[in-house]
């Protein structure tokens, strides 16, 4: 069977508008009828289909007030230990019940409040600041909310039933391996489903920055929030998968002891160290660079003058991501690594303060050469430096070597911990709460209040936490619940409980402001901070559309240099000013000049992406009780649900090949390869993946550093034979695959349709053949059996989902979805299968060929 599609269809029309096209008048009664078909395409369920809502203005809301819900919780955790600490010898709580709290206060800030509230607020603000309608995958952001909800309460809720993590929140073996009960399961196998959700956030805002801006905003004027939204994605897309990885060994060892950090066995608990710090140190500038981001767009309005130095700023985020990759082994200084590795560390760990400073010194600028106003966002952004700088001062002194030896484990590092996250994280949050405020709920909050809220938590922070700096001095070690009276720490104790109590009240003030009724203010103005970046071009009353038209965008701040934006957004001057079809639409534009390429129309209300989510955390989480079969029959309605979900509502095949968009301009209505943003997310995803599978990969070549035990001369390996046959079909696989992009492409479909057969038979037949190679190894006996079928597991885990995106593509071209012109589920097939073959090869040769090389 062939058939001649015509070629893949491109712009054509008018680009860029010329100012006669803009301003020419649209009639009023035009204008109604489009707002009246918008409202309807994008019109938020009411009653209880409110629930299945994706909007960005809704799941962004769901998610921020989620996390500020857990952050909440941490700080009640917080008080209460510092009321333990308060006197000596106290026994307000147990030993048992303290290590639950603590361990239980640093997860829940780092992972269920940091870095989710950073992703709850991008996917709020980030389609406001690119003039987009929505992001370009809504039901991939709610499907992450709901993974993240479920996670976030399966974890915090375990301390209520006193099954909590007690080990702290880095769960170093051999303390947390060999823990008693379900605490460490619940840590490591409920973190690793809201990291799923993390994952997912950050797909979805990557791509949103580098597709769905609008036209002619040029990667050199996109707002610097975009820019931060991008590096952090980057930051985390690289960060967690180790993380991800390491949660697999050690799950691996809880549940099937296998010895991957027990040196009985030829383990290694450093590899464990070396993983969680991998993730752990980007992980705080994964939560400063977003705030440093808030800052970036509060800076401007309040100088009233664009930001100086925008470009340095933007290579300091850059260099400021890159860096912290190089500084994990600062946390490690006192575990007895090489002299020269202490030394390299300890310099990238002060060189990093270079592009920071340049970051705050820009702001700086900024604010000398503004008219400055001091409103209650510049109150907080200012003390969040003079926090943050304190904080980063002490860094510095950490960073070297000889009095990080003294101040190790101390509470000077609990000291220097807070004041770099509340400076670099809580105070900028703030600010953004009450500047975003007006943009998220068409209400202000209050000016008293929220001058009670800051000198309330400012004074209460510092007296908290400034002592710690002498109390860490004076030799109290951190992670324990009570002390002698003797050690002369009592009076620095009490004062630091006072200070949290201070804290704590100011955090009342700002929590009744936020949900007290404000029914009574009316309405506001449309920008009453005056800021020049396209969100506050929003509507009052809010609209659920995101932007009545999408703009045509020439500035930096479009709305002080582009007379008649907003006037000309508001009558659908711009492009897609209207919803004839009914349908959901936002732009898709180029990644570097921003020129519109495609209308994308993204999906609407669905009750799919919360059973998806729900059966992904029962195969999270029935694990943790070692309940396998009801895990894998979650883990199989969770692929269907997802299935489902992709069939139904994405590359669908259009009713027309293109669409007026308005503007003289007409543009396709379907893309596939790289114009797509289903590409570039599977391209993203594939690269957070790959991070994850060299992450095992580092673990072999570390215990074979580490240990010389690790590979023995006669030792047991792998079946080479199998293993070459192996890979030899996963190559197979992937080439019929490719071949089947090709040919499809050429309308050869029935012989498309063969290769992806052959390919996924292949696919089959190689996982089959890995799993035999190792067969014959005990992975319970010694840490290199053990290292032979965790890689050996995550092939034959990648495979199965490999075979089932064949089959996917398959019945693609089978039922119509899949077409010569129309091939974007066979394109990004392929990709996954390029990455595929990759750590088959690799994993072939660490299998079959490194193990003999080096014994």
């Amino acid at each position: 069977m062939t058939r001649r599609y015509p070629d893949v269809l491109q712009p054509e029309g008018t680009y860029p508008p010329t100012e006669d096209m803009l301003a020419e008048p649209v009639p009023q009664e035009v204008q109604e009828a489009q707002k009246k078909r918008l409202r309807a395409a994008w019109k938020t369920p009411q009653g209880w289909r409110y629930w299945s809502a994706v909007n960005n203005t809704e799941v962004g809301i769901w998610y921020t007030m989620t996390a500020f819900f857990f952050m909440l919780c941490a700080g009640i955790l917080a008080v209460l230990m510092r009321t333990q600490l308060a006197v000596p010898e106290n026994d307000f709580l147990d030993a048992d019940r303290y290590n639950q709290f603590f361990t239980m206060h640093g997860s829940a800030m780092m992972f269920l409040f940091a870095v989710p509230m950073f992703e709850a607020i991008s996917i709020l603000l980030l389609p406001g600041m690119l003039g987009a309608r929505d992001m370009p995958f809504p039901r991939l952001s709610a499907y992450g909310y709901w993974c993240f909800l479920i996670g976030g309460i399966f974890v915090f809720g375990s301390i209520l039933f006193d099954s909590g993590p007690k080990a702290g929140w880095f769960m170093y073996p051999p303390l947390a391996t060999k823990e008693e009960g379900i605490g460490p399961d619940v840590w490591l196998l409920g973190l690793s489903f809201i990291e799923v959700a993390s994952i997912a956030a950050a797909v979805e805002l990557i791509v949103g920055a580098l597709k769905c801006r609008p036209p002619g905003m040029r990667v050199n004027i996109m707002p610097l929030y975009a820019w931060y939204v991008m590096v952090v994605g980057g930051m985390i897309l690289f960060a967690f998968p180790p993380l991800i990885a390491g949660d697999f060994l050690f799950e691996l060892e809880r549940s099937f002891d296998w010895p991957f950090f027990d040196p009985v066995r030829g383990g290694d608990p450093m590899l464990w160290q070396h993983l969680f710090w991998i993730f752990g140190h980007p992980e705080v500038y994964i939560i400063f660079l977003p705030s440093i981001a808030i800052a970036a767009m509060i800076v401007p309005t309040v100088a009233r003058t664009p930001i100086v130095g925008y470009s340095w700023i933007v290579l300091s985020a850059v260099g400021t991501g890159f860096l912290s990759f190089g500084l994990w082994v600062h946390h490690m200084f006192t575990t007895g690594l090489p002299q020269i590795s202490l030394g390299f560390f300890s310099a990238a760990s002060e060189a990093v303060v270079i592009p920071t400073g340049i970051q705050l010194f820009a702001f700086v600028a900024t604010l000398m050469v503004g008219r400055v106003k001091m409103t209650l966002p510049m109150l907080w952004i200012a003390g969040a430096l003079a926090i943050f700088v304190a904080g980063g001062l002490t860094g510095v002194m950490l960073a070297i070597v000889p009095f990080n030896w003294q101040a190790h484990d101390s509470y000077f590092v609990v000291a220097h911990l807070h004041y770099t996250l509340f400076g670099g994280m809580v105070f900028p949050v703030m600010a953004g709460v009450y500047y975003f405020f007006p943009f998220f709920r068409k209400k202000l909050l209050s000016e008293t209040l929220g001058r009670w809220a800051f000198w309330l938590i400012f004074v209460g922070f510092n007296v908290t936490f400034l002592p710690m700096h002498l109390t860490g001095l004076k030799g109290m070690p951190r992670r324990i619940f009570t002390y002698p009276g003797s050690a002369g720490w009592d009076w620095l104790n009490m004062m630091s409980t006072v200070g949290a109590y201070i804290t704590a009240a100011g955090f009342a003030v700002f929590v009744y402001d936020l949900l007290r009724p404000k029914a009574y203010q009316g309405q506001i103005k449309r920008n009453p901070w005056g800021g020049g970046t396209l969100e506050w071009a929003h509507d009052v009353p809010e609209e659920a559309w995101g932007n009545r038209s999408v703009p045509y965008i020439t500035s930096r701040y479009p709305l002080w240099d582009q007379p008649k934006l907003v006037e000309r957004m508001d009558a659908g001057r711009y492009y897609l000013p209207d919803a004839p079809e009914g349908k959901r639409e936002t732009l898709i534009t180029s990644v570097i000049d921003a020129k519109p390429l495609m209308v994308q129309r993204v999906t609407g209300p669905a009750w799919i992406t919360m059973l998806a989510a729900f059966f992904t955390g029962g195969a999270f989480i029935f694990p943790t009780f070692h309940i396998y079969e009801p895990a894998i029959v979650c883990g199989a309605f969770a692929i269907v649900c997802v299935l489902y979900w992709l069939w139904t509502s994405t590359a669908q095949v259009p009713d027309q090949a293109r669409k007026d968009v308005g503007l003289g301009l007409s543009l396709p209505t379907y893309a596939s390869g790289p114009t797509s943003v289903g590409w570039w997310a599977v391209w993203i995803t594939m690269l957070g993946d790959s991070t994850a599978f060299a992450s095992l990969v580092f673990g072999f070549f570390f215990y074979w550093t580490a240990r010389p035990d690790f590979i023995t001369i006669g030792a047991d390996h792998a079946t080479g034979a199998a293993v070459a046959l192996g890979v030899t079909l996963f190559v197979v696989s992937w080439a019929a695959t490719v071949l089947a992009r090709e040919v499809n492409k050429r309308s050869h479909i029935t012989l498309a349709r063969i290769a992806l057969a052959l390919a996924a038979t292949c696919t089959v037949g190689g996982a089959g053949l890995i799993i035999l190679s190792v067969l014959d190894l005990e992975p319970t006996t010694h840490v290199y059996p053990a290292t032979m079928w965790a890689l050996m597991v995550w092939l034959v885990a990648h495979s199965v989902l490999g075979v089932i995106m064949q089959l996917y593509a398959l019945a693609g071209s089978i039922f119509g979805k899949v077409t010569p012109q129309y091939d974007a589920d066979l394109c990004n097939v392929t990709l996954f299968w390029h990455f595929m073959v990759l750590t088959a090869l690799v994993t072939g040769f660490i299998l079959g060929v490194a193990p003999r090389l080096l014994a």
